[in-house]
């Protein structure tokens, strides 16, 4: 990445970062605090793809999201194999299955399938950390986790297949 700064005479700084892709973001710095963003598909072309004003705040907020102030992304070694051994999956119960109509408790759903009920998805409304007398009704989506035979296994209890 390339960047350039100039001075802006009685604006502020132009900050100008052009990528290896041959992109480019230029921030407007004015004395007063504002910000202005702007975007360049190309880099040689003169008019901007995509423009926004910041206040010094949301700039701040921008600049710690960039800096992984908040989430820092798994190393690529560690996720494969997190992956091979766990997935979460999103999977909807149908009116036939056996569980449909019981609480998470009568469903028995960890003792038949070894999978976890981690959250239902009813309608507009998500359920997190379902209690155990929480209803699965036909048509809810059960967010479940576990080694892929276990869903597997959930996938088909909720299908009525088991």
């Amino acid at each position: 990445m390339k960047i350039s700064v100039s001075q802006l005479p009685g604006i502020g700084q132009k900050i100008c970062l052009k990528t290896a892709e041959d992109s480019m973001l230029v921030v407007i710095v004015h004395h007063t605090g504002k910000r202005e963003l702007y975007f360049f598909n190309d880099a040689d072309n003169d008019e901007a793809d995509f423009a926004m004003d910041l206040t010094p705040d949301e700039t701040r907020e921008l600049g710690a999201q960039l800096l992984g102030a908040t989430y820092q992304p798994v190393d690529v070694d560690k996720l494969k194999m997190f992956r091979k051994q766990v997935v979460v999956d999103y999977i909807e119960v149908k009116p036939n299955s056996p569980i449909a109509n019981l609480s998470i408790e009568e469903s028995d759903i960890r003792n038949k399938t070894g999978a976890t009920v981690i959250g239902i998805v009813q309608g507009d409304e998500t359920v997190a950390i379902p209690e155990i007398d929480t209803r699965i009704a036909p048509g809810d989506t059960l967010i479940s986790i576990g080694k892929q035979d276990q869903i597997d296994a959930l996938h088909g209890l909720s299908k009525g297949e088991r």
